[in-house]
């Protein structure tokens, strides 16, 4: 049988329901391509009190899991919530294929905890993700979604690609939008939401660029139209 487990925010975050469930696991997978974590590998295992075997988008692809899972049970721990990421969706097409069984074990992710901002979920538009940038390689589709947002007067929350620190994300986001011609006001930028380095900033694009303090993971919203609520809440975040 196939479990795939959300791990929520941060390393205490894994549900009772999940605890019960790995131990009986022959395999135990981390997803380590994601997200960057905020705990260590380490801390997990203390938490779960299992080893696990991290791995990468390469091992998730080639579906070798799919194929332990005919044998035995095994487990694929997902930091956040399990189902977020498309390749995951495709583990369980392909468990349904094969008729494998799977179980989904849901938890807190990011699109949950933003609400921390006062922003009204219900008003977010498209989540989308902004890539790390290379050279000859600058791809800004993201922007597309934002764009389609705002003409809806709906908030954006970026996603941003793992290993990329607060100055490089200001610097591809404002190339970006200038080429998208979107002006770019008070951003959100939240970090480690659920742990105890959880921090909330509101402020100008060009203080945030200037602001280097920003630890990972962390995401970029681009507010729309804001209730009078909503403007009120992010008062405590300025």
């Amino acid at each position: 049988m196939l479990y795939l487990i959300g791990l929520g925010l941060n390393e205490r975050s894994i549900s009772k329901e999940a605890l019960e469930i790995i131990p009986r696991c022959k395999k135990v997978y981390l997803d380590n391509y994601t997200v960057d974590f905020p705990y260590t590998e380490q801390a997990l295992v203390d938490e779960i009190g299992k080893k696990v075997v991290s791995v990468g988008r390469e091992k998730i692809e080639d579906l070798s899991i799919i194929d332990e899972a005919k044998k035995m049970d095994v487990a694929l721990l997902v930091y956040g919530s399990p189902l977020t990421a498309t390749t995951h969706i495709t583990l369980i097409q392909e468990a349904l294929a094969s008729g494998i069984k799977y179980k989904i074990i849901n938890n807190a992710s990011i699109i949950d905890a933003v609400a921390e901002t006062g922003l009204q979920l219900y008003k977010f538009g498209k989540i989308t993700s902004m890539p790390y940038w290379k050279k000859s390689y600058e791809p800004d589709s993201f922007m597309e979604v934002v764009k389609e947002n705002q003409s809806i007067k709906a908030h954006s929350l970026i996603l941003i690609d793992i290993n990329m620190d607060i100055s490089k994300s200001i610097e591809q986001l404002e190339k970006s939008a200038k080429k998208h011609d979107i002006k770019l006001g008070k951003l959100v930028v939240c970090q480690c939401l659920g742990t105890k380095r959880q921090k909330i900033l509101y402020r100008d694009i060009n203080e945030i660029r200037e602001f280097s303090g920003v630890q990972k993971p962390y995401c970029i919203i681009i507010p729309g139209e804001l209730h009078f609520l909503e403007k009120d809440f992010l008062k405590n975040f300025e």
